[in-house]
């Protein structure tokens, strides 16, 4: 199962922490995993290319099922609105795929 927890300040999304496996499906035709890791990747991505915020960024390596993103603070409050709001639809979306797969994925929002 994959684990996802949201951490947050203020009502701020300030990090996010993915662990597990969904093992939804054979390795290379998992679709939960996949629908995870393109929506998890793609918000990242987005606010990397489209924010001034720092994010500290921890992943597995080859072996896959960790991933961890904790944005810094030293961000325009303006930069640092427009990532939370990228980070927000990334929790959506995954919460669209927990709604239809809970069995293989878990949030945890605090």
């Amino acid at each position: 199962m994959i684990r996802v927890k949201v951490k947050r300040d203020k009502g701020q999304i300030k990090s996010f922490q993915l662990k597990g496996h969904a093992e939804s499906g054979p390795v290379g035709h998992d679709l939960v995993c996949a629908a995870v890791s393109g929506i998890t990747f793609g918000a990242v991505n987005a606010v990397l290319e489209l924010c001034d915020v720092p994010l500290e960024i921890d992943q597995a390596g080859s072996e896959g099922g960790y991933l961890k993103v904790t944005m810094g603070d030293n961000s325009s409050s303006s930069d640092l609105e427009k990532a939370n709001w990228l980070f927000e639809g990334m929790l959506i979306s995954l919460k669209t795929v927990e709604n239809d797969y809970g069995q293989h994925i878990s949030i945890i929002d605090k």
